[in-house]
């Protein structure tokens, strides 16, 4: 079972993601990322829930257009896991593509 972070150890780890944002009142990060249209943000959503199903670890987001917010927690552990960089670093590397 994975644990839910320590102060010190989510500090670190965010610190080494790129642009993610501490939400203290939920224990929580999140990131918005624009495209170039609906079409590439739709694209890149699908990817990430393809990953998420295959990992059970699901993202609270929101899409506007070209716009896609996100938030990562671990329920389940009440705060922010390994779980969520995982996330968030595959996040990050289908962003750039």
């Amino acid at each position: 079972m994975i644990g839910k972070l320590n102060d010190a150890d989510r500090t670190s780890a965010i610190a080494k993601l790129d642009m993610w944002h501490y939400e203290s009142g939920r224990n929580a990060i999140s990131k918005s990322f624009r495209f170039k249209d609906f079409n590439e943000a739709f694209a890149f959503m699908t990817r990430v829930a393809m990953e998420s199903e295959k990992t059970n670890h699901h993202p609270e987001w929101s899409n506007v257009y070209n716009t896609v917010d996100i938030t990562l927690t671990s329920h389940d552990v009440g705060g922010i896991s390994e779980r969520d960089l995982t996330l968030a670093r595959y996040i990050d590397s289908v962003a750039r593509h």
